[in-house]
């Protein structure tokens, strides 16, 4: 099969396009031909060497997490039949996509809804898996309630305004100026433009706070909490930064995989509760490329590999 793929750690320039060996369904698991998949940033954060558990991988390793695709194989035990259309995301911590076949446990998949396209099905899987998790298993949010979403152009915020309204919030969110339509056209109520103001000088006495940027922004994101309130991290780590008043609570989303989890998303697109995001499509041999725009985060939507 055709994959990128790292031979070692490093920049973007370390990706290569080239046929690798094949996957074979184990039990209770099927081969997917993948005809869509997603970058994401923990892509390139995988590329660059940064996460610790993966210290010692053999070589060599096919970036990405989420896919669209069709069922081609079936291992012993599976409920899933060729010729099924399905969508997901790798297991914890597995990578895995850029690649025409990919080998994954049935039960992590969900089938994708007719009317959802290969490509909009994969960029709705990763962002639509870690937002739900975020907004509404681990900040818990409720109907009235108000949430600040930072970075509001990205995919998995441009996810979570849109789910954060259909829960019936308040949702305030921050993005550059170009992007403003943008946000305001997912729903957000209130638009601060970062390079323009100061988030901190013109929010305040917010229950939530889901913060997809990191950095400085995430340190900053606790003072427009009220007392009591919470917020969720995705872009500091594997914990919450600590908060600098003992009045409010900072967590780490863990984002579970599971069909529930897919079949929610297709779910909430069959409702018309979420929409795809804006999306730039490339070919796997141009994978650099997309790291690299990935990587200057300047982009707004999702950035998909369109596979078949």
């Amino acid at each position: 099969m055709k994959a990128a793929y790292i031979e070692k750690f490093g920049g973007p320039e370390v990706l290569q396009y080239g046929d690798l060996p094949d996957p074979v369904a184990g039990p209770g698991e099927v081969v997917v031909d993948v005809h869509a998949a997603t970058v994401n940033a923990a892509d390139w954060k995988f590329r660059g060497g940064e996460y610790g558990r993966h210290s010692n991988v053999k070589f060599p390793q096919i970036p990405g997490r989420d896919f669209s695709g069709v069922v081609s194989a079936v291992g012993d035990g599976a409920d899933l039949k060729v010729g099924d259309a399905v969508f997901g995301v790798l297991g914890a911590g597995k990578e895995g996509t850029y690649c025409e076949k990919i080998a994954i446990p049935a039960a992590l998949v969900a089938k994708k809804p007719d009317g959802l396209s290969h490509i909009n099905a994969a960029a709705l899987a990763l962002t639509g898996l870690t937002a739900i998790n975020s907004v509404e298993d681990t900040l818990k949010l409720q109907r009235g309630e108000t949430i600040l979403i930072q970075g509001g152009a990205g995919g998995v915020a441009g996810f979570a305004i849109q789910f954060a309204k259909y829960l019936g919030a308040k949702v305030i969110t921050t993005c550059s100026a170009a992007n403003v339509d943008y946000v305001r056209n997912l729903g957000a109520d209130q638009v601060i433009d970062y390079n323009a103001e100061n988030f901190t000088r013109v929010v305040s006495g917010c229950d939530a706070v889901f913060e997809t940027v990191g950095g400085d922004v995430a340190k900053q994101s606790y003072a427009v909490l009220k007392p009591g309130g919470r917020a969720a991290f995705i872009a500091s780590g594997a914990e919450a930064p600590k908060p600098d008043r003992s009045d409010v609570t900072g967590l780490r989303p863990p984002v579970p995989r599971s069909r529930k989890a897919m079949e929610r998303i297709a779910e909430l697109f069959v409702a018309g509760a979420v929409k795809p995001p804006e999306e730039k499509l490339y070919k796997l041999s141009q994978a650099a490329d997309a790291h690299r725009l990935s990587q200057a985060r300047h982009f707004r939507g999702k950035l998909i590999f369109q596979v078949r």
